[in-house]
């Protein structure tokens, strides 16, 4: 049976930063993102909130911004290897993050044969965000039941990849997980933990036997 890998962006695929903090560096807008991160973090404002407001924030954001934040974010180091031995095995590799997805749907290009992430409008931005497109929690674990139907994997075969309180669910919904440099949320319910910058060495603490 093939094997579904889901993997979670800001904080597991790019170490110690996310999506909506790179992007707003590269608009000098650290201290106004570094606030609403915290708003979202402390549970004062919800995903759909968030999003609502960092789209004002980013009322200059170009795509050259959006390919700078790309290129310029602190990507674990092994992400293309370990997505093209995924793809050798006969496996599927897919990231889903509450970020944007103008960002997150760059990494098709990187090998995933997936990538979801909260529906923004285009860059640059000529229309309101829709609240109603924006991923939580339990929207991740919807989106990888979709995949796992689409492609054909069993729950049973089903991994996933993440560092925080957005990836406890989609923990919980699979049987093998890996905290990448994890927080609190998840100790205890990962299968396996890892820390440190090179996906290629969570990756092989997944490799269990096929039953």
């Amino acid at each position: 049976m093939a094997r579904l890998h889901l993997f979670d962006l800001d904080g597991t695929l790019i170490k110690g930063s996310a999506a909506p903090v790179e992007i707003s560096r590269q608009l000098g807008l650290l201290d106004e993102i570094g606030e609403l991160e915290r708003d979202l973090a402390g549970g004062r404002i919800g995903p759909p909130e968030y999003a609502v407001r960092v789209h004002g924030l980013w009322s200059g954001l170009t795509q050259a911004h959006v390919a700078a934040a790309f290129v310029s974010a602190p990507w674990l180091v092994g992400i293309q290897d370990v997505w093209r031995d995924i793809r050798e095995r006969g496996d599927y590799c897919a990231v889903i993050s509450l970020s944007p997805s103008f960002f997150v749907e760059r990494l098709l290009e990187w090998g995933a044969h997936a990538a979801h992430g909260s529906v923004f409008p285009e860059v640059p931005f000529t229309r309101p965000v829709d609240p109603a497109g924006i991923l939580n929690a339990s929207a991740k674990v919807g989106v990888a039941e979709r995949l796992r139907t689409e492609f054909g994997v069993g729950r049973a075969d089903c991994i996933a990849y993440g560092d925080s309180m957005s990836d406890v669910e989609l923990f919980a919904s699979v049987p093998v997980s890996v905290a990448v440099n994890a927080d609190h949320h998840l100790a205890g319910l990962a299968t396996h933990t890892y820390t440190g910058g090179d996906l290629r060495e969570a990756y092989a603490l997944a490799q269990v036997k096929r039953a």
